[in-house]
């Protein structure tokens, strides 16, 4: 099949495609079909690597609409393909998998589930549709990612080494956010989550009676080795390079008259850059040893905010690390709802409404990208998905 030489439509219809999928989406019909989804996962939520359920709901929606997968990958995921098979080549990518964490308030759901990957459901499985009815043809493929074990279990390491990228030019990822008023997308160029990191330390000693310590080894040096962790970050880092190091566990014995054999301390490590994560690693063990444009045409530019950099963490940076990629945050605050805890609160909710926005979003990312990018398209052997 021929691949088009020059973008098939003007600067003003590409402009028109994110409006017209926002208008979609927000359609009784189809935004119900989103918040049905939703809850149908959010009732039953699995943890990483153990989303049978989810994915198997995944592939039930996929089969009914045609759409073409790879399954299992990286154990509970799911890859499928919208297009024609051939280039471009374009991913978008929501993860599965649910903290385990109970609610604090009186809810119809057990526990906090999914954060994203309901939200856009209806663009990763309608694509196919969306595109057909705004009138849009164009050569390239979409590979949707339904990614396993997001939540501190490198689900996204696993697909990477399974391969999910094979032949994709770049990829995009979407985040909700209560900061942020429904209608707007908070962005920015170059990283906005930090690498995370974790680690556990045992600390040895003799145990005795607290009465005689003169007869143990005593575990005191637990908190030398603290005392030298905090200083990493204070006198060793560059302090326009940001880094996090928090000690945020300290377990030793169980009695107030023993002094126990060991003691263990753990906690998280972050950093911006994949030089100053490393670095920060292997000072943390030798301490231990030794003591957007899209969005705009969407919302308008008044709705487009500049996001401060976090020190959360998302492993969708395997993904962008491998292959371009962008992460987005879609706003969903609504003032006269008063304010939304955040991600990993236990009295965090989802503002529904803001679903189309996502994806609309996410639909219009895909579609542009291809429309965009046919020109440097070039058909070869094995640059096809045979999946379709």
């Amino acid at each position: 099949m021929p691949v088009s030489s020059k973008p098939s439509l003007s600067p003003e219809a590409l402009a028109r495609i994110p409006v017209d999928f926002l208008d979609l989406a927000k359609k009784p019909e189809l935004a119900d079909y989103m918040v049905g989804i939703r809850r149908r996962i959010h009732e039953n939520p699995e943890l990483g690597f153990e989303e049978f359920e989810t994915s198997k709901l995944i592939r039930d929606e996929l089969d009914h609409l045609g759409i073409h997968y790879k399954h299992p990958v990286a154990i509970t995921g799911v890859v499928g393909y919208v297009g024609t098979g051939g280039p471009p080549f374009v991913a978008i990518r929501a993860d599965m998998d649910a903290l385990a964490m109970e609610v604090l308030f009186y809810f119809s759901f057990i526990y906090v589930s999914v954060l994203f990957f309901s939200n856009y459901f209806l663009l990763l499985a309608r694509w196919r549709q969306w595109n057909g009815s705004t009138g849009v043809k164009f050569q390239g493929t979409v590979a949707l990612i339904f990614q396993p074990a997001e939540e501190g279990h490198g689900g996204a390491k696993r697909m990477l080494d399974a391969g999910v990228l094979k032949d994709i030019n770049a990829i995009f990822g979407i985040h909700v956010s209560g900061h942020y008023p429904i209608g707007t997308v908070a962005l920015r160029a170059g990283p906005i989550l930090a690498a995370s990191g974790f680690f556990d330390a045992v600390i040895s000693g003799k145990g005795g009676h607290a009465a005689i310590p003169q007869n143990s080894i005593d575990i005191l040096a637990a908190s030398n080795v603290i005392v030298s962790l905090q200083h990493l970050v204070s006198r060793e880092a560059d302090p326009l390079d940001s880094q996090v190091v928090t000690i945020a566990k300290f377990q030793g014995g169980g009695a107030f008259n023993v002094i126990p054999d060991s003691v263990t301390i753990g906690g998280t490590f972050r950093a911006f850059s994949k030089e100053s994560f490393i670095k920060l690693k292997q000072r943390i063990e030798e301490s231990c040893m030794n003591s957007l444009n899209v969005a705009s045409d969407m919302l308008g530019a008044l709705n487009i905010k500049e996001i401060q950099l976090l020190m959360g963490a998302e492993d969708f940076s395997f993904f962008a690390e491998a292959i371009p990629g962008y992460f987005f945050y879609v706003g969903m605050k609504n003032e006269s709802q008063g304010p939304l805890e955040p991600g990993h609160s236990p009295r965090y909710k989802v503002n529904e409404k803001a679903l189309p926005y996502g994806a609309a979003l996410h639909a219009s990312l895909a579609t542009r990208y291809l429309l965009e990018n046919q020109l440097e398209s070039k058909l070869s052997k094995g640059n096809f998905h045979d999946e379709l």
